[in-house]
């Protein structure tokens, strides 16, 4: 397997050249209480912002995978909501759920196995099944209604109106957006697109702080996303603000928005606790 590495040449911080083919691989299969879901109206918010706010939000065993734009070094942090549609056992018959759900994530890398994966700040969940991410394993997942507004063109499969809302204690948040036949992917500090969609689109492996403050992981699995570029309208993500990530004025500047309008996860459950 051939893995991309990050280059420092005096002082600067090159992304190298990654392919897809090179990161996906086989289906693991599914056992005991893994789960298959789909996840629909699944968008991509992401943010680049000056590496030192990410400190002391991760422990030392993780660094930040950095991008160079416009000659600073930033750390890239993406909110993605969605709904989980068709959520069940991967291996059981079982009752499918449908929720909506927000996930906040800062991409880094294990320096134990050198592997590229996210860190998740934490979720947000519409679901009386909140109770066993939350309670049971621990996670760090909070209560929220959340409320998509959306619409489709089904001539083109762009997206004419893009509309979340979240009400939460923990992590209240909006965000419009819209597509363009004329979107085009573009992605500073990549040396192409590629490299920049397995980055942004292909981590498995995610990292968190337990509610007991425990280190746990969670691995998951899908093919290529399809994702495609969009346009954002405005977004209000209280929890990066009151984190001091990305500053409320800066968040109607994002680094890029990729939206895919359905696709499919399978999740490896239990969650493991490291350590």
């Amino acid at each position: 397997m051939r893995i991309g590495i990050i280059v420092k040449l005096q002082g600067s911080v090159v992304q190298a050249s990654r392919k897809l083919k090179d990161y996906l691989t086989e289906r693991p299969k599914p056992k005991g209480i893994d789960v298959l879901c789909g996840l629909k109206h699944f968008a991509i918010i992401t943010y680049a912002v000056p590496t030192e706010r990410f400190q002391g939000i991760f422990p030392d065993r993780f660094k930040l995978d950095t991008v160079e734009i416009d000659g600073q070094e930033m750390g890239l942090i993406s909110v993605v909501p969605f709904i989980d549609v068709d959520f069940t056992s991967a291996v059981f018959p079982f009752p499918k759920f449908t929720m909506g759900q927000t996930n906040y994530r800062i991409y880094i890398i294990d320096t134990e196995t050198g592997e590229r994966c996210v860190w998740f700040l934490g979720t947000t969940l519409d679901s009386w099944t909140l109770a066993v991410p939350r309670y049971l394993w621990n996670l760090p997942w909070y209560a929220g209604k959340v409320n998509f507004d959306c619409t489709l063109n089904k001539a083109n499969g762009l997206y004419e109106k893009y509309s979340m809302k979240t009400l939460s204690d923990w992590a209240e948040a909006s965000v419009d957006l819209v597509q363009s036949e004329h979107g085009r992917l573009e992605f500073p500090g990549f040396p192409d697109v590629e490299s920049a969609l397995v980055y942004l689109t292909h981590p498995l492996a995610g990292f968190y702080y337990r509610r007991d403050g425990k280190l746990g992981m969670y691995r998951v699995w899908h093919k290529e996303l399809e994702v495609k570029s969009a346009q954002l309208i405005s977004a209000n993500f209280m929890l990066l603000s009151d984190l001091g990530i990305v500053k409320t004025v800066e968040q109607n500047s994002p680094y890029s928005v990729l939206i895919e309008p359905i696709n499919e996860f399978t999740i490896y459950l239990p969650p493991a606790t490291i350590g």
